[in-house]
């Protein structure tokens, strides 16, 4: 299975820039080369902060930007999202029963999950009572199946300075119930740091954060302050498959400068 991650993308109104950047252009391009090189993915991932300020013209123009993916696309919401114009935005998008925006779909490969740590008025997530029941109920669906989990707030902790108090407040609320899951987790993916992060939780959970589309930061651990910066657009290329899970870092448009021969085996 081929899943696309893009994370962060920050849209604004039309016409309007971020920190001298146009989101909106930068996620078009990023569309137009995974609509280009992976038209056979199986699934685009948006893991939130899709929309800088909640905005709906930002909402309609991130729908409009979408539009050319040839493949099914699920949106998640980040701390700079809104829900309510979310949902009126993207009708389509399921939520579970108390309006959250969280699903599950199944796959050959185990069951992909995708959480809500989105709570209004605040930079870090929260992970409530009627959200996490929701997430019971998913993980005993899930059976013997593994899980893949997909949300905005790293449950896990990240080393980072500059998000040590915009966390997920309540990761216990997700990392409890997967602790107990019989099938495991095969992997946690996230978005909210700007900066791409791999590594392995105390208790055996392996995460991993995509790179911004939009602006990111210049990757400074220590740093509770750190220094934006521009880039290309990025994405990952995610696959599950019988090998298990792997994610590629992809850039838009990086210059091409010589084709490498094939290696030969032993």
């Amino acid at each position: 299975m081929k899943i696309i991650q893009v994370t962060d993308t920050h849209l604004l109104p039309p016409g309007r820039l971020l920190l001298g950047i146009d989101p909106a252009a930068r996620l078009a391009r990023a569309v137009d080369d995974i609509a280009t090189r992976h038209a056979d993915a199986d699934l685009v991932v948006v893991t939130g902060d899709l929309c800088n300020d909640g905005d709906p013209e930002a909402y309609a123009l991130l729908r409009e930007t979408l539009a050319p993916l040839p493949c099914p696309v699920r949106l998640m919401l980040g701390n700079h999202d809104a829900r309510p114009a979310f949902r009126k935005a993207f009708p389509d998008q399921p939520c579970d029963g108390n309006g959250f925006v969280q699903s599950f779909l199944d796959t050959g490969h185990g069951r992909l999950l995708f959480l809500d740590s989105h709570e209004a008025g605040l930079l870090g997530g929260r992970y409530c009572a009627a959200r996490r029941a929701w997430l019971g109920e998913a993980l005993k669906g899930a059976g013997a199946q593994p899980v893949t989990v997909f949300i905005h707030h790293p449950p896990v902790p990240d080393g980072l300075a500059h998000f040590v108090n915009i966390g997920l407040h309540d990761a216990e609320a997700v990392l409890a119930p997967l602790r107990s899951h019989p099938g495991g987790v095969r992997h946690i993916v996230f978005g909210h740091l700007h900066v791409p992060l791999a590594g392995t939780s105390r208790d055996g959970f392996a995460y991993s954060s995509g790179q911004a589309c939009a602006h990111r930061f210049v990757t400074d651990p220590d740093e509770p302050d750190p220094w934006w910066t521009d880039g290309n657009p990025c994405y990952r290329i995610i696959m599950i498959d019988d090998f298990g899970f792997r994610a590629y870092a992809a850039e838009v448009g990086q210059p091409r400068i010589s084709r490498a021969q094939l290696c030969a085996g032993p």
